[in-house]
């Protein structure tokens, strides 16, 4: 079973208007499952499953390279700095691999695109001193699909024990807390792909 999201907005009761995720299932065959079946999708071109690692790494640095987001490496903390608008690396030494290193990259970009100048993505009154745990959350969530929709492991981060307990305590104060992170997160990643579309219509 594979589920397709809709997000539909609404005005919630303080006034703020809300995104509402609709949900719909539908089962699918694994393509393994389907004689005939090549692996190959559209005109004959390999999906990111066919890729080596090398090459889905490769993949991995150009998607970043593509945002413009400004990168610094240095010192042992990731980090994404809204009063300065860059994000602070690690060196890529310091990680256990490459699947360390972008899963961790992955996360602060989806904090680099809630920038007022990019999605101006913030959550008022609703979440109040949960909200940076929130985000978190969000980064957390952007992370994992982006990981996959380039072909890379998500790795936990070092400080994932740290946020669980704020994540838990978000998620049992809002219900609806999961479908909002959810929706921002799928939010980030359409950000970040558009911008590879911007960036390939340039260099055509």
């Amino acid at each position: 079973m594979v589920v397709f999201w809709k997000s539909v907005e609404v005005e919630g009761n303080d006034g703020e208007t809300e995104e509402h995720l609709i949900a719909n299932a539908y089962f699918v065959f694994n393509t393994a499952q389907v004689d005939g079946f090549d692996g190959k999708i559209g005109k004959g071109e390999p999906t990111i499953a066919d890729l080596s690692e090398d090459q889905r790494i490769g993949s991995a640095e150009q998607f970043f390279a593509n945002t413009g987001s400004i990168e610094r490496h240095g010192g042992n903390r990731a980090f994404y700095t809204h009063a300065s608008d860059f994000i602070q690396m690690p060196d890529f030494a310091q990680f256990q691999d490459a699947q360390s290193y972008y899963s961790v990259l992955a996360h602060e970009h989806t904090h680099w695109t809630g920038a007022k100048a990019r999605l101006d993505r913030h959550f008022g009154a609703r979440f109040g001193d949960d909200a940076y745990a929130f985000e978190e959350l969000v980064a957390e969530l952007g992370a994992a699909y982006l990981c996959a929709t380039l072909g890379l492991s998500n790795e936990p981060r070092y400080d994932h024990a740290a946020y669980i307990a704020s994540w838990l305590r978000v998620l049992k104060n809002d219900k609806k807390a999961t479908f909002t992170a959810a929706s921002k997160a799928q939010a980030a990643i359409d950000y970040l792909q558009g911008l590879q579309v911007s960036e390939n219509r340039m260099a055509a």
